[in-house]
């Protein structure tokens, strides 16, 4: 067993992932999900995100030391194998809250999802979206001409937020990016950075002619009218990196990154 405590493997489907999977299942003993105190994840950033909801929706809540088996691996630590357990031991860890969407549909399901990096609002159509937007209660902005808008977490800042020329938000910032995703209209707006207690509201205009869907990370809403968005403090993450490579210091160094 590693360390003194439980462990849950989970993988992604990926090659490299099943193959890292079966190296570790040769040299450590692991648990099931629901017996576990730690979890370890073999995949890449869209993997992290799967488990993380996965824990959310088995309400089975653990700290998640996630290992690079995927593409990108921003929220992921090194590929080793080797001295597993001295590594466990000596990780940092960081609580994550994640946001929740509250997205009604045109036909008036409401439909509820938390999201860990960003919750997104997205033309269906060739259609550009037209949006009402309010921040606090206030309509900031009654027309917004855009292919979408997104909030951001500042776990999540350096994800579509930053390819959405979004700002990278230090993770104790205690705030979230509001930013439009390739806006025609105003034109000059390039987003805003608001305390994470505020509650960010989006009300679809003309959502037949101008179809929107709303996503939390992973999950999809169509069709939806309006859509609230607010910091779950019900919830909390947690996230495990070496020192060396710890979350906050990477979110960090992205403000330098060429």
């Amino acid at each position: 067993m590693i360390a003194d405590e439980n462990y849950a493997l989970l993988a992604s489907p990926a090659e490299a992932a099943q193959e890292a999977e079966a190296e570790l299942r040769e040299k450590y003993s692991f648990v099931p999900l629901e017996e576990a105190d730690r979890v370890i994840a073999l995949g890449g950033d869209g993997f992290m995100l799967q488990t993380l909801h996965h824990m959310l929706e088995v309400n089975r809540i653990c700290p998640v030391f996630g290992m690079n088996r995927g593409t990108v691996g921003f929220l992921m630590n090194e590929w080793r194998p080797d001295g597993l357990r001295e590594r466990l031991n000596r990780a940092k860890s960081f609580d994550v809250t994640p946001i929740r969407m509250d997205a009604t549909t045109v036909e008036g399901e409401v439909i509820s999802s938390p999201a860990i990096n960003e919750v997104s609002l997205l033309r269906e159509t060739r259609q550009t979206a037209k949006l009402e937007v309010s921040a606090g209660g206030n309509v900031v902005i009654e027309e917004l001409f855009c292919d979408g808008v997104l909030v951001a977490t500042p776990a999540g800042s350096t994800a579509y937020n930053l390819s959405a020329n979004g700002p990278i938000l230090p993770l104790d910032s205690q705030m979230l990016a509001l930013t439009p995703i390739s806006p025609f209209r105003p034109r000059r707006w390039g987003g805003a950075i608001l305390p994470d207690q505020t509650r960010i509201g989006f009300r679809v205009l003309e959502p037949v002619k101008r179809p929107v869907s709303a996503v939390a990370d992973q999950r999809e809403v169509r069709d939806v009218a309006t859509v609230e968005v607010c910091l779950d403090t019900s919830l909390t993450l947690t996230l495990m990196f070496d020192p060396e490579h710890a979350l906050d210091e990477r979110i960090a160094m992205e403000q330098f990154m060429v």
